[in-house]
């Protein structure tokens, strides 16, 4: 048999809702606030067949360019060939959710703010690029207490 190519071909798993998560959608899904120029993340709910992103987009992430009542436009970026598309596309709020991957960034910003305030007002100068992990200090391990033991397996035994 030949295999069918339709539009929802391939997404048994991507389109099913999660443990405890079937039935009545929340009413927080409906509730929640979209601006133009919010960054999120697009996550088809299979529950809702209206304004339902196909399965290429589903998993993306993009920026919120247009709010209706019910729908908002999301700009994505797709791959195709070796070059980037913009691709407008318009979505029910049920598919889509604020991203959090601008969270620790602000965080971050915040952060340096703050202790650049307190620097200028102790008047010194403050490191506040992110630096890479360093490597662990070193150590010494004492065999005083620690005696070595030799792990070998049991021998298997057959009883017939």
């Amino acid at each position: 048999m030949g295999h069918a190519a339709g539009l929802r071909a391939g997404t048994r798993y991507a389109f099913s809702r999660n443990f405890r998560e079937k039935g009545f959608i929340r009413l927080s899904t409906y509730l929640q606030q979209f601006k133009v120029g919010d960054i999120v993340d697009i996550r088809a709910n299979g529950a809702v067949q209206k304004g339902m992103p196909h399965k290429v987009y589903h998993g993306k992430t993009g920026v919120v360019y247009n709010v209706t009542k019910s729908a908002v436009g999301v700009i994505i970026y797709k791959r195709v060939g070796n070059r980037y598309l913009e691709k407008r596309v318009n979505l029910r709020v049920e598919h889509v959710v604020h991203s959090r991957s601008r969270e620790d960034f602000i965080k971050r910003v915040k952060s340096n703010a703050a202790a650049k305030k307190e620097a200028k007002a102790k008047g010194i100068t403050v490191q506040v690029k992110r630096q890479p992990a360093m490597p662990r200090e070193a150590r010494t391990v004492s065999l005083a207490n620690n005696h070595p033991e030799t792990v070998v397996p049991l021998a298997y035994e057959t009883t017939i």
